[in-house]
């Protein structure tokens, strides 16, 4: 049996950070951006002891399937952090190392501030989820494959099982005011809304301290907690220290960390760990004195048919295989055009067809392949630029132009990902509509109207330069498809080259497109 493979919602997850770090790199901003995998913990040991594997083979196997995803998927990381790595947490699971930064952590919280304690703890227990969940957080629900009575978790769904057993706890309770303090001091610390009034709402009905090692006895995999071998570290407070890791903790000094990365500007999670990165994170980040994330951005999931995906219904997307067939740009750019952040966006085959007839094939790649015809530019020149050349007629697209990069860049800053790249093919239609009601094709036949033409033309080219320039962020490839084929210099494809008419040629420049490149840049799809 092989390990499991990453899903739809990895691809998601990847894809909106991986977009987030373009778009400031497109800023001119240095961007760093951590992803990896958590390998840690009794899911995992369980996992690989079902396929007859040692638990590091099969994190190995875990681990490269998410890379081989992040290669496939365009996703530039600058980090992927294995918690199983020496750096992270430990040299051999035998023997602790000190120096680690996972452990310093834990020692700080241990011994100078007294948080954590040794104490008999009790609940319901999911292995799925890595949590233990109170009576007021499980339900009784049936299994779908055997048809019985069984407790899940009320926020996740996955099965728990009743559990005793003594551990050491972390005082959470003590940190209850704080959290509630730093979320009413920074009101976009959480998004979307609706996720901040959930952790909210946790963090009012009162928090219970959290078990945070279990007996060496049930759970051998994972790091031994200093000073007493005989329990094993709770798998989330691993996994999340990973994050300061990465950044080079301990730092000298402060500016150390923020040359690593620190703290954080956006955490990207999924819906379904909001807790474990608005709650537990942050307590342990307070108890320790270091500096919180600045923003925790949870987005929703993908479901199919309305129905959550689950092998057991056949309806989980292959990210790969999606990719494989509609291409790696279309995918992303439907994950984002689509996909939510406070409710799931539902995946179909037909959808992501929908968008690349409709928005890619049909609006950019038609207007690129229109403006750059040989029978409209025979010449192959780029029309000069005339500032000053602006009739009626032209108006509305030279607003929407002009307005157009604000509008994007305020949109996906709020992290209203679909909304701005609407905001994108929304220009595109209306330079459509343009070229069009102007009939270029016949002021190419008459020679006093060729100026009208250039200026047709150009409007046309500048709608497809502006749109390539914003959706690198998005759609890399295709992207620079696009603006090869205008003859758009690499070093003018920042965000400070949308303003109108900037980059292309004055009276005294010449500039020809890209005549090497296909003009087809989306082919038909079957």
């Amino acid at each position: 049996m092989q390990a499991p493979a990453p899903h739809i919602g990895h691809l998601y997850s990847a894809v909106i950070a991986d977009s987030i770090k373009r778009y400031h790199e497109l800023k001119g901003e240095a961007s760093l951006l951590l992803t990896g995998t958590d390998e840690h913990g009794l899911k995992i040991q369980q996992a690989a002891q079902a396929n007859k594997m040692e638990p590091l083979a099969f994190c190995d196997q875990i681990s490269q399937r998410f890379k081989d995803l992040a290669a496939k998927a365009n996703i530039e990381y600058t980090t992927f952090m294995r918690t199983t790595e020496a750096r992270h947490s430990i040299a051999l699971l035998s023997s602790v190392n000190t120096n680690c930064s996972f452990v310093i952590i834990y020692q700080k919280i241990l011994e100078q501030k007294g948080l954590i304690y040794k104490g008999k703890h009790e609940g319901w227990y999911s292995v799925s989820d890595e949590a233990f969940y109170t009576s007021g957080q499980v339900q009784e629900a049936i299994d779908e494959k055997t048809g019985k009575s069984i407790m899940v978790s009320t926020e996740t769904g996955q099965p728990v099982e009743w559990t005793t057993e003594e551990n050491y706890k972390f005082k959470l309770s003590a940190c209850q005011d704080k959290l509630n303090d730093w979320l009413t001091q920074n009101p976009d610390a959480v998004v979307p809304q609706n996720r901040m009034r959930e952790v909210q709402s946790w963090i009012n009905m009162g928090l219970a301290d959290l078990s945070i090692s279990r007996p060496r006895s049930r759970l051998t995999w994972g790091i031994p907690v200093p000073n007493d071998p005989d329990h094993t570290i709770y798998v989330w407070l691993d996994a999340l220290v990973n994050y300061i890791t990465a950044t080079g903790y301990p730092w000298k000094d402060n500016a150390t960390m923020e040359a690593g990365g620190w703290p954080a500007d956006i955490h990207l999670v999924g819906k379904d760990i909001i807790r474990f990165h608005a709650i537990y994170w942050p307590a342990f980040l307070m108890a320790a004195e270091l500096p919180l994330p600045k923003q925790i951005v949870a987005h929703a999931h993908w479901t199919m048919s309305k129905q959550k995906m689950s092998k057991s219904r056949g309806n989980v997307v292959d990210p790969i295989a999606a990719m494989d067939r509609f291409g790696v740009d279309t995918v992303r750019y439907y994950l984002l055009r689509d996909g939510g952040l406070s409710d799931d966006g539902d995946y179909s085959d037909e959808g992501v067809m929908v968008r690349y007839k409709k928005d890619l094939a049909g609006q950019l790649g038609n207007l690129i392949a229109r403006s750059t015809a040989p029978a409209l530019l025979p010449s192959g020149i780029v029309p000069q630029n005339d500032h000053e050349l602006a009739l009626e007629e032209d108006k509305v697209l030279r607003d929407s132009l002009l307005r157009l990069p604000d509008l994007f860049c305020d949109r996906f800053e709020k992290h209203e990902y679909g909304k701005a790249l609407q905001a994108i093919f929304d220009v595109l239609s209306e330079a459509n509509r343009h070229f069009t009601d102007n009939q270029p094709w016949n002021l190419v036949k008459d020679p006093a109207r060729s100026q009208r033409l250039q200026q047709v033309l150009l409007y046309s080219m500048e709608s497809c330069r502006i749109a390539g320039i914003l959706l690198q962020c998005v759609m890399p490839e295709k992207a620079d498809s696009i603006l090869n084929r205008l003859g758009v210099h690499a070093n003018e494809r920042k965000l400070s080259n949308t303003t109108f008419g900037s980059g292309w040629p004055t009276t005294n420049e010449q500039r020809e497109i890209g005549t090497s490149f296909s003009p087809v840049i989306f082919p038909k799809l079957k």
